[in-house]
């Protein structure tokens, strides 16, 4: 009886442990619009002793979340960032400034790129 429970044991433990992981993981990310729009996203991560901080460059803000949600905390700072500072007009993707002026044009060059950016910072498409 106790090498099933032993057993048992180890099986919920491999399968939350799974679960876990899943669950910090960050989303997917298309490489080459992330590429193109990382140096105007003012968030970085800094190493620390208890883990990571994200830090704003712009504010100067420090956000120490627990490591198990660092990469879910960042990639909603991103959306955030992504709803201000990005404009989706025809397949074009446009950063723009807090003068709402424009900063950088990236053209959208194949559909899993519109789907990443529909997905992920869900923009809508303006003409």
């Amino acid at each position: 009886m106790s090498k099933k429970v032993f057993i048992g044991l180890l099986f919920i433990f491999i399968f939350l442990s799974f679960v876990a992981f899943q669950n910090a993981m960050p989303e997917s990310k298309n490489t080459r619009i992330q590429k193109e729009l990382k140096p105007f996203m003012p968030f970085a991560l800094k190493k620390r002793v208890a883990g990571l901080t994200i830090i704003n460059t712009k504010t100067g803000a420090e956000e120490k979340p627990e490591n198990a949600v660092v990469y879910k905390r960042l990639d909603e700072l991103e959306k955030q960032w992504g709803k201000r500072y990005l404009i989706l007009k025809n397949n074009t993707l446009s950063v723009i400034n807090d003068k709402n002026e424009t900063i950088k044009n990236i053209k959208i060059e194949t559909k899993k790129e519109m789907d990443f950016i529909h997905h992920f910072f869900n923009l809508p498409q303006t003409n």
